[in-house]
């Protein structure tokens, strides 16, 4: 049987990083740019805008962890 946990597939693992990841959302969105909405929703953004943002963050943030693991400094 499934478990029905409440937790979302999208949960943040360290909810204290929501500011950063904030700011990261926005950086990439300037860096490609898309014009981010004033209110904060993204639900009447392009979905080839959203998926570009997601991408590249995904990627960022995939750079960062390697960096880490070569330098040694991956925390667990």
């Amino acid at each position: 049987m499934m478990n029905m946990s409440k937790r979302s597939s999208n949960s943040l693992v360290v909810p204290q990083a929501t500011a950063a990841l904030d700011q990261m959302k926005v950086e990439v969105a300037q860096e490609l740019g898309i014009q981010i909405p004033q209110d904060g929703y993204y639900g009447f953004m392009a979905s080839r805008d959203a998926g570009a943002i997601g991408g590249h963050i995904t990627r960022k943030l995939v750079q960062i962890a390697e960096q880490q693991l070569q330098s040694n400094t991956f925390v667990r």
